[in-house]
């Protein structure tokens, strides 16, 4: 196994136990099972707890993608942040989509549905940071000989 990847899946394993674990914590304990109500608004509780898994893993991840998994970049900070956060945005479309498809649409329980939209979400996550976010600047640019 190449040490990169070997990187990403302990580093992926941790940020993904940790997201998966406040998303157990969140929904079961601070939110009780129980939508949140705003005055125009309701969110489910399966919802609230992803966003509150989100508020730390986003960073944690992101952090740990840049020092531990993909050291090899000159790629600026500020730069690749941008490049993150586009992926991730996308990851949590994928997140909400796939949560009210198991949960609301199928019935299924938020926790292990959790886990099944994690493991789509994260080989989309790894081929998109690996290939558009981390990608050092000399695998981009190939010059053509004429």
């Amino acid at each position: 196994m190449p040490l990169q990847t070997f990187r990403y899946a302990a580093c992926g394993g941790f940020n993904t136990s940790l997201d998966i674990t406040l998303f157990f914590v969140s929904y079961n304990y601070i939110f009780k099972r129980k939508p949140i109500v705003f005055p125009h608004l309701v969110i489910s509780p399966h919802i609230a707890a992803f966003l509150v898994g989100f508020m730390f893993s986003f960073p944690s991840g992101f952090y740990l993608s840049r020092y531990v998994v993909f050291q090899e970049t000159s790629v600026r900070k500020s730069e690749q942040l941008a490049k993150y956060f586009s992926v991730v945005f996308i990851c949590l479309i994928l997140n909400y989509g796939f949560l009210k498809l198991f949960v609301d649409t199928f019935g299924w329980y938020p926790t292990p549905s959790k886990i099944l939209t994690t493991v789509f979400v994260v080989a989309f996550s790894y081929v998109a940071q690996k290939n558009f976010t981390f990608t050092p600047e000399s695998k981009k640019k190939t010059r053509i000989k004429a």
